[in-house]
């Protein structure tokens, strides 16, 4: 996850350009962190779904194969 205190730049960064523009640099620092932003993102998405596991009414796992090949490489289930 990322830092609180980059998250609160990346805000503080979104309500000025709103409000009174940004200059070049702060632009730069803006595409700089949301991109850290959305790398830590997916990075955390990706990991919460290679260690879901799926079950149908019955309590049967339904995970797809090819979730199950990922787990069984990196040694989950």
């Amino acid at each position: 996850m990322l830092s609180k205190k980059k998250m609160n730049r990346i805000n503080e960064l979104a309500k000025k350009a709103k409000a009174t523009g940004l200059s070049p640099e702060e632009a730069k620092e803006q595409t700089k962190l949301r991109k850290e932003y959305l790398e830590t993102f997916r990075k955390s998405m990706k990991s919460t779904i290679e260690s879901t596991r799926v079950f149908d009414p019955d309590g049967n796992e339904v995970t797809p194969q090819k979730l199950q090949d990922i787990q069984s490489k990196k040694k989950m289930h």
